[in-house]
């Protein structure tokens, strides 16, 4: 038995397919959480009071209220009160595209907030207005300083896409439970073996953000 497990059946076949369901979640909620983050990111940087304050608000439910708990509000609380069932896997994406914008938001407005006020005053003294300061002093610097946090992030939605398994999308860790469910008895190690797969396959999803970001890092410095 052992490994030997994940090749009987349909059992491999189905972990690439929860495999493939994880990783459309991922990337689907990471790519339009950073467009949208920068976006959030640019507006937690205006003067306006009530507007800085909408975001600042919108931060903290993010932060404070757990991740399980707006998959389950959205998931069950929208299907009961609009009359309405959405799909587990856009449940998914939509609820990590609005925790991921927040964290990636703030992100953003430290990297602008910390770059020097000098650089932007430099720039409109040599005639540059605003959008073009932001354009080719503001945004540049702070995309290199945002990004080691970015990339982090990133890894972070990945991971945390498992807790799709708990409103039934049948994501790579639910599968491999399910697998592990009906080898109980005739394999006792399944488990090992299953979740050893698991943890290459999230491995193998991950370790190229982080060579991606190294890559960044190290061209950005020449």
């Amino acid at each position: 038995m052992g490994l030997s497990i994940l090749f009987q059946g349909s059992n491999a076949e189905r972990l690439l397919g929860g495999l493939w369901i994880t990783a459309e979640i991922a990337f689907i909620s990471v790519f339009f959480a950073c467009l949208f983050g920068v976006v959030l990111g640019v507006i937690m940087t205006s003067q306006n009071r009530m507007v800085r304050f909408l975001c600042q608000f919108y931060l903290e439910v993010v932060r404070i209220v757990p991740l399980l708990v707006l998959l389950f509000l959205v998931y069950f609380g929208f299907a009961k009160w609009f009359n309405v069932h959405w799909n587990g896997v856009w449940v998914c994406i939509f609820v990590f595209i609005f925790w991921g914008t927040a964290e990636m938001g703030d992100l953003v407005r430290g990297a602008l907030s910390s770059i020097e006020k000098h650089q932007s005053e430099s720039a409109y003294a040599l005639g540059l207005s605003k959008i073009q300061t932001f354009i080719y002093v503001l945004l540049p610097q702070s995309l290199k300083r945002v990004t080691p946090s970015a990339i982090n992030l990133f890894t972070r939605m990945v991971k945390t896409s498992s807790l799709a398994m708990l409103i039934g999308v049948l994501e790579v860790i639910k599968v491999g439970q399910q697998i592990i469910e009906t080898s109980l008895f005739t394999d006792p190690t399944a488990a090992l073996w299953v979740y050893g797969v698991i943890f290459v396959l999230y491995f193998i999803i991950c370790y190229p953000l982080s060579l991606f970001s190294k890559y960044l890092e190290v061209r950005w410095e020449k």
